[in-house]
């Protein structure tokens, strides 16, 4: 791959700091328990599945710091992220090991290889659905960065390309933290897919001129009903696809489906700091006196999804239930 977010090496956590992308390639060595917790909580490592795989190299950091309980470092690392269930999978996944006094290391690598693995297959299983696709529009950032390496949305863009399908991807930007522009045009360029950044409230005119041949985005949580959680400004975009007939895909692994919560209406939607929305770069784009409000996501609806593109195969959405009980 050409990318990878993240690895575990000589005692250490080392990350791809997606704070400094574009501008530069600065990787991060964290060491300890809090230093993961405080790369998660400010976004220098973000995407559900990394998130996932991040906590669990901080379960393992936490177990030979020696001033923590396994539950006590479960819960730290909880907080941090609350809308995104792939950080509960891999803070469990050690949590247990740790617990039962087996080696956290093993439990981390065997999650991190299992997640890896399932964004392979999302990318072979989904990949059908792009062959003679040619404008794909996608929504924040939902490639290697946000999976540790292939990433989900982008998994089946990048295989269909491998097989000869010639793509064109619009990326929105991604307001307000910019994860489409400043990471998934750098993946794009990476790999010298062609593609266009284009601002959120572009989207619409795309749409309604027919530009956009399909959708694809990543998720965060995925109800039992198919009800999703994604970056906010996801919901508009499914809307927009589903007014202007196109096909909306929405791609993870297993470990972001929620089979504890029926619908997406009990979704946690974690709320961020009003800085995000009133200063880009620590410059102020809004009066002092103003204040805003930035919630982190947005929860689209089952009915608004064509289909799931999961490690084993294409769901539809009246039959996640069905696929995740046969995966448990």
């Amino acid at each position: 791959m050409a990318v990878r977010a993240l690895w575990f090496s000589r005692g250490a956590l080392v990350i791809l700091d997606q704070r400094e992308l574009p501008q530069r390639t600065h990787l991060r060595r964290l060491t300890t328990l809090a230093g993961v917790a405080d790369a998660i909580r400010t976004l220098a490592v973000r995407g559900a599945p990394s998130i996932g795989v991040a906590a669990a190299y901080g379960m393992v950091l936490a177990s030979r710091e020696g001033r923590y309980t396994p539950a006590r470092a479960a819960r730290l690392l909880g907080a941090t992220r609350p809308t995104a269930v792939d950080l509960f999978h891999g803070i469990e996944a050690v949590r247990r090991a740790w617990a039962d006094g087996a080696d956290p290391l093993a439990a981390a690598d065997a999650y991190k290889d299992r997640i890896v693995e399932e964004c392979h297959r999302i990318g072979t299983a989904g990949a059908p659905l792009f062959r003679s696709t040619r404008r794909v529009l996608t929504h924040c950032n939902a490639g290697a960065l946000a999976t540790v390496e292939w990433g989900t949305a982008l998994a089946p863009l990048r295989v269909a390309r491998q097989r000869g399908a010639h793509l064109f991807v619009w990326v929105d930007e991604t307001r307000p933290l910019l994860q489409g522009s400043r990471l998934t045009a750098w993946e794009l360029a990476q790999e010298r897919i062609p593609h266009a950044v284009i601002a959120d409230n572009a989207a619409g005119h795309f749409f309604r001129t027919g530009q956009v041949d399909a959708v694809i985005v990543g998720a965060d949580r995925i109800a039992r009903n198919g009800d999703f959680a994604n970056k906010i400004g996801t919901y508009e975009k499914a809307v927009l696809a589903h007014e202007n007939g196109v096909p909306f895909y929405v791609a993870a692994p297993w470990s972001t489906f929620d089979a504890r919560r029926a619908r997406g209406t009990s979704i946690p939607v974690e709320e961020r700091s009003e800085d995000e929305v009133l200063a880009f770069a620590g410059r102020p784009t809004a009066p002092r006196q103003s204040h805003a409000r930035n919630p982190a996501f947005d929860v689209t609806p089952a009915r608004y999804v064509t289909a799931f593109v999961t490690p084993s195969g294409v769901v539809r959405p009246r039959a996640v239930a069905r696929a995740l009980d046969r995966a448990a």
